[in-house]
């Protein structure tokens, strides 16, 4: 079952990081299933939300270096659209430890928001038509819902249409 947390509960870096550069947010827990495979899908299906408005945070090597890609649960990040929207040729997934020791978050709750090293962030095009969206908070469990431009601001990121479909 969803409920809604005060901002102050949620305590990750991801929060702190809103609450410091005064961004409106809410964040919203759910109890995580430690079987799910599909983090972000169970993040929509236990808050009642539209897949379309999720968004999970991966992780790529673009050119050697690190890089975030926010991308619609329900779709898959292009790495060839990550690595031309950062100016790169190549792009491949980041290694699960290289992104959690970089982010300082854990797989299935990586933000894209108050990384321990922050790297070059793009968020999904299909976000502009979206007044929220709802990531990752910094833990399993938690979601932050606020609006892209916002995002974009905290993470010092840009559009580019870096989504596909399965």
């Amino acid at each position: 079952m969803a409920r809604r947390a005060e901002a102050s509960s949620a305590g990750t870096p991801a929060t702190l990081a809103l609450a410091r550069a005064g961004i409106a947010f809410t964040a919203l827990a759910y109890e995580h299933d430690p079987r799910a495979q599909a983090f972000g899908l169970e993040a929509a299906e236990k808050l009642g939300l539209d897949p379309a408005r999720v968004f999970k945070t991966l992780l790529a090597q673009v050119d050697g270096e690190l890089a975030v890609g926010i991308v619609p649960v329900a779709r898959q990040l292009d790495l060839k659209a990550l690595a031309a929207a950062l100016g790169g040729k190549r792009a491949e997934m980041a290694d699960p430890r290289v992104a959690e020791r970089r982010t300082g978050y854990v797989v299935g709750g990586i933000s894209p928001i108050g990384q321990k090293t922050p790297s070059p962030t793009v968020l999904d095009e299909s976000a502009i038509l979206c007044e929220t969206i709802y990531v990752s908070g910094g833990r399993r469990g938690l979601d932050l819902e606020l609006a892209p431009d916002d995002l974009l601001a905290v993470t010092a990121g840009r559009y580019a249409a870096i989504a596909r479909e399965r």
